[in-house]
């Protein structure tokens, strides 16, 4: 029998797909992430918060928001190192894989939606200064990010449903080895599939588009202002093609997954491997903190300077005496 959201393994069956792919490749990837991750994330959540509780901005707010969904991720990616180190096998508690599940697809989104509205910002900064400079956009900013948070928590909740579905049908695994939220029934197939479609409709499709518009037209009224020194160009352009960058090839593949998955009736085994590239952006928001924001390259610059200033009290004080 078959729990929801998560299927018993014996040891006599043969791995499939997602069990081909390489347990050691995932490890590494969610180490390497965790590892430059969190103290990025880190830097630029001091950063904003200092910013946000001194003089608020509408970019700082989303910003702010957009590093404490990567932190949130990194927090509950240990769990998923783990399961990685069990060859995809779920061995902690049982209630911790949806919980765990939810997180990271929930992180997910609020990246995305995130990203999305920061492009907003950007582009009414360049083309609409006017609007940009109205009182009370602050408030508009915090409303919004209320509202991406519940859009994203909302949809991923299916992760629970599908969970604690035929609860009657549950097996006993307390001893059993599994696999968290990978394998559904077709009763449960028929809920998730139409559910994942309009998340990549929702979530994402829309979202990029938006990205594309804001960014597109950013770099065509930069390109109109002579005026507008080539370091800020430039400045403005890597900041464009990063956030594209990071919606096509962090999130493209693991959206494409619920379209091919809804066409063809099944929760597809290489998503495994489009979820991996998910992982990359808690790395690359880093750097689209670095190009958004004067005070997260200040606060590192500062960062290294101290650390350098470390070291060489470090030298001096074993320095010997006379040389």
């Amino acid at each position: 029998m078959t729990t929801p959201g998560v299927s018993l393994v014996s040891s006599g069956v043969n791995p499939n797909n997602s069990e081909n792919f390489s347990s050691g490749v995932i490890l590494f990837v969610y180490i390497i992430t965790f590892l430059i991750g969190i103290p990025a994330n880190i830097l630029a959540f001091y950063t904003f918060c200092c910013k946000v509780c001194h003089k608020p901005a509408p970019i700082d707010i989303l910003l702010l928001n957009l590093t404490l969904s990567d932190i949130l991720f990194l927090a509950f990616l240990p769990f998923k190192m783990k399961e990685a180190m069990d060859n995809q096998l779920w061995n902690l508690p049982l209630p911790l894989c949806p919980i765990t599940e939810f997180m990271f697809f929930t992180t997910i989104y609020t990246s995305i939606l995130f990203l999305t509205g920061i492009s907003v910002e950007r582009y009414l900064s360049v083309g609409h200064p006017t609007v940009y400079r109205k009182p009370g956009r602050t408030i508009y900013a915090m409303v919004t990010s209320v509202a991406f948070w519940i859009l994203s928590v909302s949809h991923c909740s299916v992760v629970f449903v599908m969970h604690y579905s035929n609860t009657s049908n549950t097996a006993n695994t307390s001893q059993a080895r599994t696999k968290c939220y990978e394998d559904f029934s077709h009763k449960q197939l028929s809920v998730l599939l139409p559910v994942r479609l309009e998340m990549f409709l929702v979530l994402f499709c829309f979202p990029f588009i938006i990205c594309c518009f804001c960014y597109i037209s950013l770099i065509h009224i930069l390109s109109m202002r002579p005026k507008i020194s080539r370091r800020r160009r430039l400045h403005a352009i890597g900041l464009a093609l990063g956030t594209l960058l990071v919606f096509t090839l962090c999130f493209g593949p693991y959206n494409v997954s619920h379209i091919y998955g809804f066409w063809w009736k099944i929760s597809p085994p290489w998503r495994v491997k489009a979820t991996l590239l998910s992982t990359f952006n808690a790395c690359l928001d880093p750097i689209i903190f670095f190009l958004s924001s004067s005070d997260v390259r200040s606060k590192l610059m500062h960062c290294l300077e101290s650390f350098r200033a470390g070291l060489h009290r470090h030298d001096l004080d074993n320095k010997p005496e006379g040389s």
